[in-house]
């Protein structure tokens, strides 16, 4: 009997470490039957709820490029009718003539480039300080990063607008750009992005030699790559749309963006004709949805980043 106690004594220790593994499978296979047997369920709630999201998206943008096609008397008929018979491409033209539509849209690419590219080099040389380079202050520095991501824009404005104004810098680029090229929403991404990175790799880089600047751009950004195309592809659409700055620092053509451009058209006569102004809104669009059809992918792996650990 003491043998046969001690040969089940062996067992139970031997079989201690398979326990955890076991209960993993248990716990996993219970989860795979809960949701198998709510899958048919769950799968029609994610479909409808995608659908509403799609229709709530899809339908204006729908309605904006019919009406671009659509000629003045169409537009405000009761009710409302939603193919252009017939369809024109007056609006179009129209466009281009009653606004000086391409100083607009040069205005535009000159201002959202510049914005862009400052944002996104500033972004990445500050996160990549505030994660891997060790200095006095750095807790505190990026502590007031988070505290400017707190803050609205528009509180801001008051005070720009009277300093841009001092400078005399009202209807010109600088005067748009520079307040514009705050980094906070940059720094804080690109950061947490560098701070889970690989540290064998960052302190093997450093062993071989590798200095700041070369580990950042030989090493860091080259495994950083999604996150900084979804940085990037955030920043242009946001500064490409960005209408409150631009349209208190533009008089005219000569300065102002695309977006206030579409302003000034509306505001031509005392009844809005809204064929031109839609047919500006669908030129306008253009550009972003592109890029954004090209760039999704790398938008949303960078957007994850980090989400899942193994």
């Amino acid at each position: 009997m003491s043998t046969s106690t001690v040969v089940d004594a062996q067992e139970g220790e031997q079989a201690t470490p398979a326990r955890p593994g076991r209960s993993r499978r248990r716990v996993a296979h219970n989860v795979e039957a809960s949701t198998h047997n709510r899958g048919p369920a769950w799968t029609a709630a994610g479909y409808a709820g995608m659908f509403l999201i799609v229709l709530v998206v899809a339908v204006p943008l729908f309605w904006i490029l019919l009406t671009s096609f659509k000629e003045r008397g169409d537009i405000y008929v009761r009710p409302a009718q939603w193919w252009p018979t017939p369809a024109t491409g007056a609006n179009y033209s129209e466009l281009t003539t009653r606004i000086p539509f391409f100083d607009y849209v040069r205005n535009s690419v000159i201002i959202t480039s510049a914005t862009s590219v400052a944002k996104i080099v500033l972004g990445v040389l500050s996160a990549y300080a505030l994660s891997l380079l060790r200095f006095p202050g750095r807790s505190v520095v990026f502590l007031v990063v988070i505290a400017a991501l707190m803050v609205p824009n528009q509180i801001t404005v008051i005070s720009n607008y009277a300093l841009v104004a001092q400078l005399g810098w009202r209807n010109t680029y600088q005067g748009i750009i520079i307040p514009l090229a705050g980094v906070a929403f940059g720094t804080f991404l690109m950061r947490n992005q560098f701070l889970n990175l690989p540290g064998e790799i960052i302190e093997a880089a450093r062993l071989d030699g590798a200095g700041p600047m070369k580990l950042l751009w030989r090493v860091v950004m080259p495994m950083s790559w999604p996150t900084l195309v979804a940085f990037a592809l955030i920043t242009v659409v946001n500064e490409w749309n960005e209408y409150l700055w631009p349209f208190l620092m533009s008089d005219d053509e000569t300065t102002a963006p695309l977006p206030v451009g579409l302003t000034f058209l509306q505001n031509n006569d005392g009844v809005t004709n809204w064929g031109p102004v839609m047919a500006g809104t669908v030129l306008a669009m253009l550009p972003i949805l592109v890029l954004f059809l090209f760039l999704q992918r790398q938008m949303i792996k960078g957007l994850t980043a980090g989400a899942v650990k193994s």
